[in-house]
């Protein structure tokens, strides 16, 4: 429970300090730097800036002059003011938050990149019956290399079958290296979705042993970015087929469930933990970006629009839009809410 707070605060304070950082760039004076909604508990204040903790650890706001989301029509065109500024610098100041939350899980694969990512060592605990594997493979089995490639974990396996029709499989087998050639097979198999798609396979489970590989450099630069795509590809794609209903609303996750799974994944390590920190930095960085009223993206493409067409968007149409937004935020939390307490209890 205090591991998620901890965590989520962090990636909170880390989203707003992007707003925070980039406003001040281009002198934008922030009034409140709060961490968490609600009756302000503590206070500081530093270089015209309130820090303040507040009572509800479910969020945070950067509170800058002449912004205010719970008064869309509240403005000020003071020279240091954020309506005073352009679009395009707002819309820099938008995309703060989300950078930083992507910048964030950069830096956090990368620093396991590079001083030792735990994963699943090529080495099979089983072959699965009628594949091409059962013919050859047998369990314990430690594959080192596919079509001339050094083979160092499980996942090494997976993208040289993808990449093949046909692969030399070089495995070391009580202490004798033995060369096999294996064809793999076509299945249909269902992804992280449900979705049945179709995959090669040859027909072999990993035996759960781990391996620390410790990456070079450039490796770990190529590693932490295909991370970070993949990461990100998986997030977009799931709120893509949230909205277009190819996935139920009954798939949504709210704070309760976030807690949840951090108390649960931080009785496993630092290491799966640091992914969870990362893929939820993700998560809120694209998450944020959705061009709902309320969050950057909404105000990003009110932003657009005046760069656009030289006017700002009707007063009237921004309040009501916004309304809208938080409805559906709302609306979405509580699902998410509900959602969670079924899991958890039933």
């Amino acid at each position: 429970m205090l591991s998620a707070i901890i965590i989520l605060s962090f990636l909170i304070f880390f989203h707003e300090l992007g707003h925070f950082i980039v406003a001040r760039l281009v002198g934008v004076k922030v009034e409140v730097f709060s961490i968490g909604f609600g009756k302000k508990l503590i206070c500081k204040e530093f270089r015209g800036t309130k820090w303040c903790l507040s009572a509800i650890p479910l969020g945070g706001y950067v509170q800058m002059k002449g912004q205010d989301d719970s008064n869309p029509l509240k403005k000020s065109h003071d020279p240091d003011s954020y309506n005073a500024k352009s679009p395009w610098q707002r819309i820099l100041i938008l995309l703060g938050g989300p950078g930083f939350n992507f910048l964030l899980a950069i830096i956090i694969y990368f620093a396991v990149a590079i001083t030792g990512w735990q994963k699943l060592a090529p080495v099979i605990g089983k072959t699965i019956p009628n594949t091409p594997a059962a013919k050859v493979l047998k369990p314990k089995d430690k594959i080192i290399e596919i079509n001339g490639i050094k083979i160092r974990s499980w996942d090494d396996i997976k993208k040289a079958v993808d990449s093949s029709d046909i692969i030399d499989m070089k495995i070391l087998r009580n202490g004798k290296i033995l060369e096999f050639h294996i064809k793999p097979k076509i299945e249909e198999v269902k992804n992280i979705f449900g979705e049945k798609v179709k995959r090669k396979i040859i027909g072999i489970i990993p035996s759960g042993d781990i391996v620390t590989i410790k990456y070079s450099l450039p490796e770990a630069v190529k590693l932490t970015f295909e991370k970070f795509i993949s990461d990100t590809t998986l997030i977009v794609k799931g709120v893509e087929k949230l909205i277009t209903g190819a996935i139920g609303l009954n798939t949504l996750s709210g704070p309760i469930g976030i807690v949840d799974v951090t108390a649960k994944v931080a009785n496993l390590g630092l290491q799966p933990l640091l992914f969870l920190t990362a893929l939820l930095s993700v998560n809120l960085g694209v998450l944020n970006l959705l061009p709902i009223p309320a969050l950057d993206g909404g105000h990003i493409v009110f932003n657009l629009y005046e760069a656009i067409f030289k006017k700002e968007l009707n007063e009237d149409i921004i309040v009501k839009l916004t309304i809208a937004g938080w409805a559906i935020l709302g609306g979405l939390m509580i699902i998410g809410m509900y959602n969670d307490l079924v899991r958890i209890f039933g």
